[in-house]
């Protein structure tokens, strides 16, 4: 899945879901990328899309791409968005 520039959605991912509302990616589910707290096991059944931890501890799960969904930041490359 891709954000609306056309940049991968990866595990790791800081992101804004809408306007001052922000989360980390915690699975990329059709990658076969997931974290330990969100395995494959109890989520693959999801069979696409993202799972995104918001701040507050909400789950979201994103099937299909949403303009909305903004990149911040990699939790694992040092990368930032420039917006």
């Amino acid at each position: 899945m891709n954000y609306s520039d056309g940049r991968k959605i990866k595990v790791g991912d800081k992101v804004e879901l809408w306007l001052n509302r922000y989360g980390s990616v915690v699975c990329s589910i059709e990658d076969g990328a997931f974290t330990v707290d969100y395995s494959e096991e109890d989520w693959a059944y999801l069979k696409v899309g993202v799972l995104v931890k918001m701040d507050n501890g909400e789950l979201m799960h994103y099937s299909v791409e949403d303009g909305d969904l903004k990149y911040i930041e990699s939790q694992n490359d040092g990368t930032q968005s420039k917006n």
